[in-house]
């Protein structure tokens, strides 16, 4: 007696709404999937790591003494532009009075959009957002910023040159 032929099975609903096959679909299992995922998830989280690391241990330019300009040069209440620590980094003062003279980053510390000073206002401003800060001391008054702005250390000489002493950020 032989034994009887099986009965073909017919294909499930989703074999017949989409019967393309490849020739490696069973490679890939979820499990080796998951598996992928975590290790480029564990890759990215090393990376941001690394690059805080890189960041807190990098050195900053805080730029050498050098001359600006003259003090009778700056009017007072006037600001005047200048260039420092590098001559990619543009810096601005102002002469408070007849002996006090504060300069600062001209990058604002929201998104580093250009601040200007308002001498009726007695403030530096930034309009990309309407950012203000103290004119003395670059603290911030209003808007969005959040860190004053950075400061640059300047010295009236016995010669009557304005020096840019370093930068703190």
């Amino acid at each position: 007696m032989t034994a009887p032929e099986p009965t073909p099975v017919a294909d499930p609903t989703w074999k017949r709404d989409f019967p393309y096959e490849a020739s490696a679909e069973e490679d890939v299992t979820r499990r080796e999937f998951a598996r992928y995922l975590v290790a480029g998830a564990g890759a990215m989280a090393a990376g941001n790591v690394g690059l805080a690391i890189w960041t807190q241990l990098r050195t900053i330019n805080t730029g050498e003494p050098r001359a600006i300009t003259p003090l009778a040069a700056v009017p007072i209440g006037e600001p005047h532009l200048f260039r420092y620590p590098t001559d990619a980094d543009p810096a601005i003062l102002v002469r408070l009075n007849d002996t006090d003279v504060v300069g600062f980053s001209q990058k604002c510390t929201h998104l580093g959009c250009v601040v200007f000073y308002e001498a009726e206002e007695g403030r530096w401003h930034c309009p990309c957002h309407e950012g203000n800060f103290e004119a003395s001391t670059g603290a911030v008054i209003s808007g969005p910023p959040t860190r004053p702005l950075g400061r640059i250390e300047v010295e009236v000489r016995d010669d009557g040159a304005i020096w840019a002493l370093g930068a703190r950020p």
